[in-house]
């Protein structure tokens, strides 16, 4: 199992729409194959930052499979014009 984890800065004011929007590419990737779970959590001391945890039943499934698909372009139009910065994206794996 592979945890992938990014840092979401949303622009100023664009916390509602991008919660919406998240709900919407939360179908999207729930479906993808190798996808376990996600949860996606807002920062309490900066309500313009979350955090995003997927996991992954191997880092292939998010780096080629779902990064290579039609669904992760659905997914970018849907979310990627909400950051600033754009997310620094890590996996972990279990000791």
């Amino acid at each position: 199992m592979i945890l992938e984890v990014a840092i979401l800065q949303v622009r100023t004011g664009l916390t509602d729409d991008f919660e919406r929007n998240f709900e919407l590419a939360s179908g999207i990737i729930s479906k993808m194959k190798g996808y376990l779970h996600h949860d996606l959590k807002r920062c309490l001391e900066d309500d313009h930052k979350y955090i995003l945890l997927v996991k992954w039943e191997t880092l292939e499934d998010h780096t080629t499979g779902f990064r290579g698909s039609a669904e992760y372009q659905e997914w970018k139009n849907l979310l990627h014009h909400f950051y600033d910065p754009f997310p620094v994206v890590e996996h972990y794996v279990d000791l």
